[in-house]
């Protein structure tokens, strides 16, 4: 299989298209074969990227009190996990996410806040605190704040917004399995509405929510339709209270496979190790590094992260380098 892995690579650098029986063969790869995987996936990312990884950080900037009921998520009106909940905080503090954003060598500070979608009051906070962090910092600012309106995207687009952030989370068809408060033609719609302001769309996924590999597969297609400049490939880490509680369908092995399958299918993309990295890819992480050229550095939003100077020691013994 070794030749084959590298004629598909060949392949998609030269434009061609993965059939379905071939993404399903990503999936499907034995385990004996992976690194033989993972090496022509390599070889579509340092085509586009070369040895380069993008640092993301995030800031929870307003958290609980969502009234979605998103059964992965601790901070939806079904959980009831123990989560901080707290309205959007001020300038302050998202000034000093900003300055912990620089210090930690991220390229990207991304402002997330709970909730269906943002109020005026929580829009005009991250804008006028975008403008002085571009003053202050070289950051790419990304936005994530649920469903946004034509208007407030423009208003986050006029302050400096680079990117705004809005994942599918899983296929169409999976969708009201695990969401039945918004649609998943709302969530494309929102990206929709970011790349109309001008705003660099990002949108990913959560695999490990009982999907079948038909529906792995329809998601990275998604993506490749929306044209997702970045996407986020979050592995579940099921949390207790949640309706996912006790999920564990993953294993490192699997993982890898689903970067290798979204980088042979959205071969210019940044493509991001996200949530349960830590706790799906396990000692393998670094592996994960050969297909994405992405991660998120610090914690999430109710989850904790590794030491952001593990994740620097990591790029640095691989040979790789922060793309600042």
């Amino acid at each position: 299989m070794f030749d084959h892995w590298f004629d598909l690579a060949d392949r998609i650098i030269a434009g061609e298209e993965l059939t379905d029986e071939e993404a399903l063969s990503i999936l499907n790869c034995p385990d004996d074969e992976l690194l033989l995987l993972l090496q022509p996936a390599y070889k579509i990312r340092y085509q586009y990227f070369g040895n380069k990884v993008k640092l993301n950080m995030i800031i929870n900037a307003k958290s609980g009190l969502c009234p979605e009921n998103c059964g992965y998520c601790a901070q939806s009106s079904l959980s009831t996990a123990p989560v901080e909940k707290y309205t959007m905080v001020n300038r302050t503090s998202l000034l000093g996410g900003a300055a912990e954003a620089d210090r930690l060598n991220a390229g990207t500070y991304c402002i997330v806040a709970s909730g269906r979608g943002p109020s005026k009051r929580e829009v005009d906070t991250v804008a006028s605190s975008v403008k002085e962090i571009k003053e202050r910092y070289d950051l790419k600012v990304c936005a994530c704040m649920g469903i946004l309106k034509p208007e407030q995207a423009q208003q986050l687009k006029d302050a400096g917004v680079d990117r705004y952030n809005h994942n599918i989370n899983t296929s169409k068809a999976h969708h009201p399995n695990i969401t039945t408060s918004h649609t998943y033609d709302d969530r494309v719609e929102t990206v929709d509405t970011a790349k109309n302001a001008g705003i660099s769309p990002c949108s990913g996924v959560i695999i490990g929510m009982k999907e079948t590999q038909e529906d792995v597969i329809d998601m990275a297609r998604s993506l490749k339709v929306l044209d997702a400049d970045s996407i986020p490939v979050n592995f579940l880490h099921a949390i207790d209270g949640t309706p996912l509680e006790g999920t564990e369908e993953l294993d490192p092995r699997y993982c890898l496979k689903v970067l290798a399958l979204f980088r042979f299918i959205n071969p210019t993309k940044e493509i991001r190790i996200s949530g349960g990295r830590e706790v799906n890819l396990r000692s393998l992480q670094p592996l994960g590094l050969y297909p994405a050229n992405s991660v998120f550095v610090g914690d999430y939003l109710t989850t904790v992260g590794q030491e952001s100077t593990v994740d620097h020691k990591m790029i640095e013994d691989l040979g790789f380098k922060v793309d600042y």
